[in-house]
């Protein structure tokens, strides 16, 4: 058996065909408990250009801080029909949209509370691997607090807070360059 390595390949710029029937843009059941909330932004790269075929995938808890997952053993409800996740393309101008409801507090690292926050995956042309990071609310008195936002030097932690807008919350996706966007390494 011959193991020589290969070069590396980027991820894309057709990844994005056969997923369409995947895209959910709708994460709140109609009785989902919680605060419903809408989170719309763009994707840009170093020069301020939008990315127009990116994606981004978003994890979250429900708004008792429960994920629907078998994994996730801990004794809160879990909202019938909530499954937590979502899978948006971006538009021509980078743009996206979700709508779902603001996650409860779930345990963090060494079983600290962790402010409310959506865990969000993006995976465009150019990247050798999708790019981590988080969103975080606005005004949450538990973003002082948060164990992986205090790992954030305090001047960037902006990057990872949405800001209030007419129409719900905006969080951009800042791929490089100045008030680039925290992306974590797993």
């Amino acid at each position: 058996m011959n193991l020589t390595a290969t070069a590396s390949q980027t991820v894309g710029p057709f990844y994005r065909i056969g997923l369409e029937h995947l895209y959910v843009n709708d994460l709140a059941p109609s009785a989902a408990a919680g605060d419903k909330i809408v989170i719309h932004g763009r994707v840009v790269d170093g020069d301020g250009k939008p990315v127009n075929d990116a994606i981004l995938e978003i994890w979250q808890a429900d708004a008792h801080g429960k994920y629907a997952h078998p994994d996730d053993a801990q004794d809160k409800p879990l909202t019938p029909g909530f499954k937590g996740f979502g899978r948006v393309p971006t538009d021509e101008n980078g743009g996206f949209r979700f709508t779902t409801v603001k996650p409860g507090s779930v345990a963090g690292p060494r079983g600290m509370p962790q402010a409310s926050h959506l865990l969000v995956a993006v995976f465009m042309r150019g990247l050798l691997i999708h790019l981590l990071t988080r969103i975080y609310f606005p005004d949450d008195p538990a973003n002082a607090t948060d164990p992986v936002l205090k790992l954030v030097p305090a001047e960037r932690r902006s990057t990872l807070i949405a800001t209030k807008a007419n129409d719900g919350l905006e969080w951009n996706a800042i791929l490089q360059g100045e008030n680039e966007t925290v992306f974590f390494s797993y």
